[in-house]
Formats: C-alpha cells, sequence, structure tokens
C-alpha cells in the first residue's frame, strides 16, 4: 500500500514501522473473514482492512475523529487478522502505534476518562479487585465466579526452578492455577517461584492508551524480576496467562528503543515460555477416561504466540475426550477490559463462542481474562487447562 506519512511522525521510531507494515498491506480482504467486529457489525471500518486505512490516513496527517478512534476502539486486537494474511501484515503493531496517535489527536468524554482511567488504576491492585469481586458476589444480580482455594504450594526444592508470573487479577479470582501449575511442574522436577512485587505485565495501560504507563509497569516488572534472572537462579518465565504471556514476550519490541531496559528486555522475553510450551506429553501419565472437555484457545495464545495445538495433545494425554470446537480461531470477547468497554459485542461474541463449544463436561481455557468472561455466560464449569490435570503425572 503507498503511503505518505506526514511530518509529526515520518522520522521516528513508529513511524517508520508503521510505513513498513503499511506497505505490505495490499489491501485484499482475507481478513475480513476472520474478524470476530466485521462478522458481528458488517462494517468495513469494523475490520482490519477498514481500519488500516483509517489509521493511514490519520498517520498521512488528515484529521481525525470521534468516529475513527471508536472503530479503532472496537477492535479487540485478537489479531486473527495476522494468522490469516498472506502478506504478513502486523497488524497488533500497527494498530499501537495508531491507536497512539489517534488518542493524542482527540478527546474523550468526561465519563469515558472516568472509566477508563478506573480500569487502568483498578485493576492492577490485586487487593482491591479481589475486594471489588467479593462485593459482587454478595450483590443477586451480580455473576461473579466463585472463588477456588489455591491448594498447596510445594516448597522449592528442586535445581530446576522456574519464575511464575503472579498478575493482578488472576490470583484474585483464581489463585489455584499457579498452584497448580507449581505442583504438578514439581513432580516433574521443577520448583515454580513468584517474585516478590511482580505484579502488572504492563497490558492493561498499555491496551487503554496509557501507552507510557504500561511501559511504566513493564519496567518494574522487570526490576523484580532481574536479581533471579541475573544471578542465573531461574532457567525460564513461565505464563499461565496466555494476555500476560504475549505482552512479557513482547517486551523486546515495546523497549526497543529504552537504552536502560532494552537489553534486559530483550533477556526477559527470550526466557518467557507459555506453561503449555514447557509440560509435554511425556511427563503426563495416561489417564483413563475422565470425560470430555472443550478447549477454547485464547486469541493470545493462537493467534499472539502461534501457539496451537499443544494443550489439547496435554489434555488428550492426561484423558480427556475433545469436543470439535467450530470457528476455534474467532474471539470469546473476552479481550482484557473490552467486555467492559464494549459489552454489548462481546456478550454477543461469548455467546457464540460457548454455542461453538458445545456440551462438554467442563470448557478448559488457557487465560484469566476468557475463564472468567466465559463463566459469566454458563453454568458449565469453566478451568484453565492446568487445574484438569490434576497430578497425573509420571514421575
Amino acid at each position: 500500500m503507498q503511503t505518505e506519512l506526514a511530518d509529526f511522525i515520518r522520522e521516528t521510531p513508529e513511524g517508520r514501522e508503521a510505513e513498513a507494515i503499511l506497505r505490505k498491506c495490499v489491501h485484499c480482504g482475507f481478513c475480513t473473514a476472520t474478524c470476530p467486529t466485521y462478522q458481528v457489525l458488517g462494517d468495513d471500518l469494523d475490520s482490519p482492512r477498514g481500519r488500516i486505512y483509517l489509521m493511514k490516513r490519520a498517520l498521512e496527517g488528515a484529521p481525525v475523529t470521534d468516529k475513527t478512534r471508536l472503530h479503532l476502539d472496537r477492535c479487540l486486537t485478537c489479531r486473527a487478522c495476522e494468522t490469516t494474511c498472506p502478506s504478513g501484515v502486523r497488524y497488533g503493531r500497527l494498530v499501537d502505534i495508531g491507536r497512539g496517535v489517534v488518542e493524542s489527536k482527540t478527546r474523550r468524554g468526561l465519563f469515558e476518562r472516568w472509566q477508563r482511567a478506573v480500569l487502568a488504576w483498578g485493576l492492577r491492585k490485586t487487593r482491591l479487585f479481589g475486594l471489588a469481586l467479593g462485593l459482587g458476589r454478595l450483590v443477586p444480580f451480580v455473576k461473579v465466579p466463585a472463588a477456588r482455594p489455591a491448594g498447596a504450594w510445594p516448597a522449592p526444592r528442586h535445581r530446576r526452578k522456574m519464575l511464575v508470573l503472579a498478575g493482578c487479577v488472576q490470583p484474585a479470582i483464581a489463585p489455584s492455577i499457579n498452584a497448580a501449575a507449581a505442583r504438578i511442574l514439581d513432580q516433574a522436577g521443577i520448583s515454580l517461584i513468584e517474585a516478590e512485587g511482580a505484579g502488572c505485565c504492563g497490558g492493561i495501560r498499555f491496551h487503554l492508551n496509557y501507552q507510557e504507563e504500561g511501559r511504566d509497569d513493564m519496567r518494574a516488572l522487570i526490576d523484580a524480576w532481574w536479581p533471579a534472572i541475573e544471578s542465573g537462579e531461574v532457567e525460564a518465565i513461565i505464563m499461565t496467562a496466555s494476555g500476560c504471556g504475549v505482552t512479557v514476550k513482547d517486551y523486546e519490541h515495546l523497549l526497543a528503543h529504552d537504552p536502560q531496559y532494552a537489553e534486559k528486555a530483550k533477556r526477559i522475553s527470550s526466557l518467557t515460555r507459555d506453561l503449555c510450551e514447557v509440560l509435554t506429553p511425556e511427563m503426563i501419565a495416561d489417564g483413563g477416561d475422565r470425560g470430555s472437555v472443550a478447549f477454547q484457545s485464547p486469541c493470545t495464545l493462537q493467534h499472539g504466540q502461534q501457539l496451537r495445538g499443544k494443550v489439547e495433545a496435554l489434555l488428550t494425554k492426561a484423558g480427556y475426550s475433545l469436543v470439535p470446537v467450530e470457528d476455534a480461531h474467532l474471539c470469546c470477547g473476552s479481550a482484557g477490559t473490552y467486555s467492559l468497554l464494549h459489552p454489548a459485542i462481546s456478550k454477543e461474541l461469548r455467546s457464540r463462542k460457548l454455542a461453538s463449544l458445545g456440551k462438554p463436561d467442563v470448557i478448559a481455557t488457557a487465560n484469566i481474562g476468557c475463564l472468567a468472561h466465559l463463566q459469566g455466560g454458563t453454568e458449565r464449569p469453566v478451568r484453565h487447562w492446568i487445574e484438569l490435570l490434576g497430578r497425573r503425572m509420571t514421575p
């Protein structure tokens, strides 16, 4: 796609990256077939192709309106379009740049600014968020997932050690996830540890267009992890939430121009693994018939990290019967804070996703946001896949 960027961005790192991405797009429209918002709304400006056109215009210096911002806001950043694109367009990186520019050239209404500020601040505070969840469970018409106790966490005893991110919302919603991962890895000869002060990965504020504040969260997380990394105490960083994983794996890019953190960020990204990249079917004892499961593969796992089939292989080895999932590439509608900011679209996508998952005994997923969102729409249990493996591990 031919483009001529405006002076305000042309010679910046963001401008050079955006121009390279834009020139790859041939406007073929293949992306519309896999874009969730286009499937729901049917508006080309709510497809990757349409949004790329809007961002191109903004980067070329054309007037930017609230309507432009709305179409970019409606994007789930699911990156299914990247999986589909025959030209290799890095849409996710382009939309980060485009949103930053559009945000700087428009002004949201007072309520919208307040709403986004509260989410950007409050969701990162685990204790405050946990308190809000507790209060929500007292309200009859508010459906909040029931708290599940964490269970035992084995003390570090193995030579092999790995860090795991506690995160911000996951400890409040499901502390059982990291504890289950710790128990299973312990049986595989790996001790899982959390670093004190390691909180939000930065994704919440960054994707709410508080981009520099999001980078501050990334720097804080690197600082919390760095002593264990620098000393060689740990060999990897494990992610049990694929949304956090896709963000941390991108630190190398997001902090590439920070002279103090660029090398550290590169090191952190290189060490980061989703849990399904560490566990293998060989580590799991053959299970009997443990019932049926439908695996909802989060967009951050299958499109963002390009990890497909690994979790399904682990569940199959453990004895579960996998239910086929139609349109498995489509987003469930959670997408971080999207379900709170665009509830109508989010609920429609959730309904479609739950219908596509069929009627298994249990629904499994790999991201805390997807888990909470899906559980809000069904009585069927929704669990992180690691919680389903239990103790069926080989020595």
